[in-house]
């Protein structure tokens, strides 16, 4: 009898629950609305744009040497400026090798040159008076300028002993020390000089299109031109430095492996030895940003909004979207101009669609506020 009333009493409340659903009144149903995606658009305007090139490369010097011997003999003093790093004067000297056989080799030339002249001017005598033959005239004469060479010779050689460069620099390595014994042609170290630097900058043939390169008619005596300035730049322990440069020539000629052409970019006194700023040493790797020329009637549109390679969403006066292709001018980092393809006044989206297709219904945020608010929910 318990569990027959426990089962009736389960089945009381199970029937009970029951009837209460059934006679809940039903929620009001409310009409779907299908409403249109909403997107935000840019209205489209022409602009002139001035371009800027972008470009890299790796500071040289100007001008290197490598130093050798043009004597032979025993280093016997050496410049303490003489060393990796070192920054030494114009004529300044480096090294001397020892002049003691140049000196005397001076000396001797000389004594014969008063010989020969002694000579000379007896042969003159004798010839004046009949006694010589006009060859042994010429033959003293020639026996004169021989010496005179000579003494030209020896002097010269003694001056090599003297180690410098006809400009300020620096020197790159050292690869000879005191005490060595040279010999003609041994290599001694390399320098180069620190009043300017220069960068090659490679450019593509579509770059070429948007920068006024200097041609050879436009090169001064100097071998330099007047060409658009270019801002390098280089992380510098830990933060980013900027150094003022401009392009003063073209190499003439496109690299047959890369097919690019190279523009040359020069920095004057980059060790800033006579001027304040930011030293750029030899061997840094810059960015380069050139200055280009600029362009009327170019429409600007973030890179961000391109579908593909070369293609925009528009948005026509009916709110219906149309894909179209457009004619890339140039395409930066951020932008891509335009030149054919859009007018200005025709609005492109900016908002983001899953699956856009031709002809597809869209409501714009330039529509009527009211819609706005409809569709972002801002009546409930």
């Amino acid at each position: 009898m318990r569990k027959l009333l426990i089962f009736g009493i389960l089945a009381a409340a199970v029937v009970i629950a029951v009837i209460m659903m059934q006679m809940r009144p039903q929620p009001p149903k409310k009409d779907t609305v299908e409403l249109d995606p909403l997107v935000e658009v840019l209205v489209l305007e022409h602009m002139t744009v001035n371009f800027e090139i972008n470009s890299q490369g790796t500071v040289l010097p100007r001008t290197e040497t490598i130093l050798s011997a043009e004597v032979s003999g025993t280093i016997m003093s050496i410049s303490p400026k003489f060393i990796a790093g070192g920054v030494f004067d114009k004529n300044e000297v480096l090294m001397r090798i020892d002049p003691t056989n140049y000196d005397v080799a001076v000396k001797q030339a000389d004594a014969l040159v008063k010989q020969r002249q002694i000579e000379y001017d007896g042969a003159v005598k004798l010839r004046s008076q009949g006694y010589r033959a006009e060859a042994e005239l010429a033959s003293a004469a020639a026996a004169l300028a021989t010496a005179e060479a000579e003494v030209v010779r020896a002097r010269r050689n003694l001056e090599r002993t003297y180690i410098r460069l006809p400009y300020e620099g620096m020197v790159r390595n050292k690869e000879t020390d005191l005490g060595q014994f040279v010999n003609l042609g041994s290599r001694l170290g390399v320098v180069f000089a620190t009043d300017f630097a220069e960068v090659r900058l490679p450019l593509t043939d579509s770059d070429l299109a948007f920068v006024d390169l200097p041609v050879a008619t436009d090169m001064t005596p100097s071998g330099i031109a007047d060409g658009p300035e270019v801002t390098l730049k280089a992380i510098q322990k830990g933060a980013p430095v900027e150094w003022k440069a401009r392009i003063v020539r073209s190499e003439g000629v496109v690299d047959e492996k890369s097919r690019m052409t190279y523009a040359v970019a020069r920095i004057e006194d980059p060790y800033r030895l006579h001027g304040d700023g930011n030293e750029l040493p030899i061997g840094t790797f810059v960015s380069a940003t050139v200055g280009g020329a600029s362009a009327d009637n170019i429409i600007q549109v973030p890179r961000s909004l391109l579908r593909g390679s070369d293609e925009l969403i528009f948005v026509d006066d009916e709110n219906t979207l149309r894909i179209r292709k457009v004619d890339i001018v140039r395409a930066d980092a951020r932008n891509v101009y335009i030149g054919i393809g859009a007018t200005p006044g025709e609005r492109v989206i900016v908002t983001a669609l899953e699956t856009p297709v031709n002809g597809m219904p869209v409501r714009t945020t330039d529509d009527d506020p009211a819609e706005t608010q409809v569709a972002t929910g801002e009546d409930e």
